[in-house]
């Protein structure tokens, strides 16, 4: 089936934050929606025009958006999104009221009727940067991509970070460590990989295979996108278990690190005129 568009999205979101708790960061929500509309794999990775970002990805992110300026939704600093006390009261939305009274609220003139997408300014969360890092990270040599790799776990609390990618390791490029607390320490592999499009389940498989028995955990860190095949074999039970950060959470990464990325800060005034104040004169 085609992608929904953002504001038919409003309900299947909110419907999917009441099914996990109440809150959620952005991947179990887009997994948690995509169930609920049983939208397929070639669903999920169908790309934006002219964008290394997905279609479903760019819809949802509106849809939350809209929500959160309608009063139904907060998010934190983690990117963890949770319902409002409103929110937590609400099961269903109109969406022509939820469109019509967050577009008076920015300005926004883009009619939601038509199916073009949506280019005016987006709320609380600017999309263009993200696509432009995404593809300059894309565009970097192989082993720069992976000094950058290693600085981001450096700056992220690992030590003994290496880079040791060499031809027959199974996708292996580096290793480090990770102390919790002083007290315990894992040993991570990892694989930094600029792929342009989808990782499937195969390299989750062969890179673990590559691992076994030489690392505690391991990290697989991409440019591309994982399939919902991939993430599940990443969790797979009785499997030595992975993290993956794709291009979306890696860029997102670099903001929060400040690495390559240079955040400038504005302050907004909300100005309300107290009348009673100059009735009392």
């Amino acid at each position: 089936m085609s992608i929904p568009t953002y504001d038919n999205l409003l309900n299947p979101a909110l419907q999917a934050f009441h099914n996990l708790g109440g809150s959620a960061s952005i991947d179990e929500l887009e997994e948690e929606v995509a169930k609920l509309l049983n939208l397929s794999d070639a669903d999920l990775n169908e790309l934006m025009k002219n964008q290394s970002r997905s279609r479903f990805n760019y819809r949802l992110a509106w849809a939350r958006n809209y929500l959160k300026n309608y009063g139904l939704l907060e998010n934190t600093a983690r990117g963890i999104w949770a319902l409002t006390q409103e929110g937590r009261e609400t099961k269903q939305v109109d969406r022509l009221t939820v469109v019509q009274k967050v577009k008076e609220k920015f300005r926004i003139k883009e009619d939601f009727e038509s199916n073009s997408e949506i280019d005016e300014l987006e709320p609380e969360e600017n999309i263009s940067w993200q696509d432009e890092l995404l593809n300059l990270l894309k565009q970097m040599k192989s082993d720069a991509f992976e000094r950058l790799c290693q600085r981001i776990l450096r700056e992220s609390g690992f030590v003994n970070v290496e880079i040791t990618g060499r031809s027959g390791d199974g996708g292996i490029d580096g290793r480090g460590v990770v102390r919790l607390g002083g007290l315990l320490s894992f040993h991570v592999y990892f694989q930094c990989k600029r792929y342009k499009d989808v990782v499937g389940p195969s390299v989750v498989r062969d890179f673990r295979g590559a691992m076994s028995g030489r690392a505690d955990k391991g990290l697989i860190i991409t440019t591309g996108r994982f399939t919902s095949e991939a993430k599940r074999e990443a969790l797979r039970d009785g499997a030595i278990p992975l993290d993956l950060i794709d291009g979306q959470e890696l860029v997102t990464k670099l903001k929060e690190l400040r690495l390559g990325v240079f955040v400038k800060e504005r302050m907004v005034e909300d100005v309300v005129v107290e009348k009673d104040w100059f009735i009392g004169l």
